[in-house]
């Protein structure tokens, strides 16, 4: 956390992938990074769903270190790194309440 800068080339770099991706097109960054090209949907899915758990594993073990005093773990980054897991939990609880409703949807169509 004490690098800002580069976690901001790093969003960056992740929406123009995602932004070349949804041109139809595929960048190198996102080849490199291991986004879903060929998998579609579900591995998109899960890589998000791995996302979410990993920030909150990451999160967890932050806050275990700071509370057994580790010097090099500093409040701020533990708060940060909880609310980023936060974020990313209420985030995946949105899409599934989005499928759910959206299959729930088809499910009811008329054929």
């Amino acid at each position: 956390m004490t690098m800002p800068v580069n976690a901001l080339s790093s969003a960056l770099q992740q929406m123009q992938a995602m932004a070349a991706q949804a041109a139809g097109g595929t960048s190198p960054a996102a080849e490199q990074s291991g986004a879903a090209t060929t998998g579609g949907f579900a591995s998109a899915l899960k890589a998000s769903l791995d996302k979410i758990s990993n920030d909150q594993k990451t999160a967890i073990g932050e806050s275990q270190a700071f509370e057994l005093g580790s010097s090099n773990v500093s409040l701020n980054d533990v708060m940060v790194d909880m609310q980023k897991a936060n974020v990313g939990f209420q985030f995946g609880l949105q899409v599934r309440n989005k499928l759910v409703s959206a299959y729930n949807d088809i499910a009811q169509m008329a054929v």
